[in-house]
């Protein structure tokens, strides 16, 4: 299994254009599914950092992706005044 990681919403519409493709999908068959027009689904694809959660996350099934958020460990903010143990100062 392959992981995208998605920063910004404009990354979208290459990337589920990407997944439609390998899916072996034509933008009518996920429009059907989806239960839209291919006009519909064609500017969903291209403007995808306009959709919905929830349509996206139904668009995702019928791609057959997971969508699976992560949040990475983020340092400690040192506090002002403060020294830490591994500082030069210590």
């Amino acid at each position: 299994m392959t992981d995208f990681t998605v920063r910004t919403a404009e990354q979208l519409p290459t990337l589920l254009q990407a997944f439609r493709k390998e899916a072996g999908l034509t933008q009518s068959d996920v429009a059907l599914r989806l239960g839209v027009t291919q006009q519909t689904y064609s500017a969903l694809e291209r403007n995808a950092e306009n959709m919905g959660v929830a349509r996206l996350l139904k668009l995702l099934g019928i791609l057959g992706v997971k969508m699976v958020l992560d949040k990475p460990a983020i340092a400690a903010k040192p506090v002002p005044g403060q020294v830490r143990p591994d500082s030069p100062h210590w």
